[in-house]
């Protein structure tokens, strides 16, 4: 009878605690950002709500909206209801992370408004992904506790695969969001020069949250890999 306890007590957790380190460390360094330029008013006192429908009045986009959502919620574009979300935080203040993150979120609007193709994909692959996200782990762990053939672990495993091509369609869907809130931000002039910066090194935080994410998934299917592609423990 196959033996898999090896699997659950083998150095190729290393590759799973490196990836969290390395998450831990992007969010460390996105929430000090943000705190920080959280602090700096901008010079305009314009709000993020404020700054989101100047951007996009000015992209010529009439038909999204600009919501605000609770303290503390996470900001985001809804391509389904054509609407930009903010945090109450970034809503209501004058900061320079309100309208950084604001203009991002526009970034977003303004590539379902241009068919901006990577957009596209990665929004026709979110119903699998989810699917593949949940089915992942669990097809592994039936196929490794029943002793099965190799099918239901090799599913899995593609399922993670998927997963992760997913967070590679995303990484140049929100590097691309990002630089087109620096350009919109500097064509509206709606931060001063040092505030640009600011706002750049916010956004840089934030991009690094994915790339963070993305090596953490690769990782993470790399030691599935290395345990149970094609190889049989007796």
């Amino acid at each position: 009878m196959p033996y898999y306890g090896y699997y659950f007590y083998d150095p190729t957790y290393l590759l799973v605690i490196l990836g969290a380190v390395l998450c831990i460390a992007a969010s460390i360094w996105v929430n000090s950002a943000m705190k920080k330029y959280n602090g700096v008013q901008n010079m305009r006192g314009i709000t993020g709500a404020q700054a989101a429908e100047r951007i996009l009045l000015d992209a010529g986009i009439y038909d999204v909206r600009v919501e605000c959502l609770r303290r503390g919620a996470g900001d985001h574009y809804d391509p389904r209801t054509r609407t930009v979300r903010l945090s109450y935080e970034n809503y209501h203040y004058a900061t320079v992370t309100a309208v950084a993150v604001a203009a991002h979120e526009c970034g977003h609007a303004r590539q379902h408004q241009e068919n901006y193709a990577p957009l596209s994909i990665r929004s026709a692959m979110v119903p699998v992904v989810n699917i593949a996200e949940r089915i992942g782990m669990p097809l592994i762990i039936i196929g490794v506790i029943f002793s099965f053939s190799n099918v239901l672990i090799q599913v899995g495993i593609w399922a993670f695969l998927l997963a992760v091509l997913f967070q590679f369609v995303t990484l140049p869907v929100e590097f691309n969001a990002s630089s087109r809130a620096l350009s919109s931000l500097e064509r509206e002039g709606l931060l001063g020069t040092q505030e640009m910066a600011g706002a750049k090194k916010v956004l840089t935080a934030a991009a690094m949250t994915y790339v963070a994410a993305t090596v953490s998934s690769v990782l993470q299917v790399l030691r599935l890999i290395v345990l149970f592609g094609g190889r049989k423990r007796d």
